[in-house]
């Protein structure tokens, strides 16, 4: 996978599993780019090729191009 500029994380309001994890990456002192699938449906498309399919946040997609589902492998699913 390519490597990116800034930390990417897919998320939608209703999860509060996206919240803890945009805390956890601010005390890292960690930046990232926030996309809110509720705003931006078509972009579901992202999450399930990153995710092998599911509809699911949060969805990480770190710099070095690694990804990581959930936050501690639990998220909220909208299949």
């Amino acid at each position: 996978m390519n490597k990116i500029n800034k930390n990417i994380i897919y998320t939608h309001p209703t999860c509060g599993y996206c919240d803890l994890l945009k805390e956890d990456l601010q005390n890292q002192n960690e930046t990232y780019e926030e996309i809110d699938v509720s705003i931006y449906p078509e972009l579901w498309k992202e999450v399930e090729q990153l995710s092998g399919g599911d509809r699911i946040t949060p969805v990480l997609l770190r710099t070095d191009g690694t990804v990581e589902i959930g936050y501690k492998g639990i998220g909220c699913n909208y299949g």
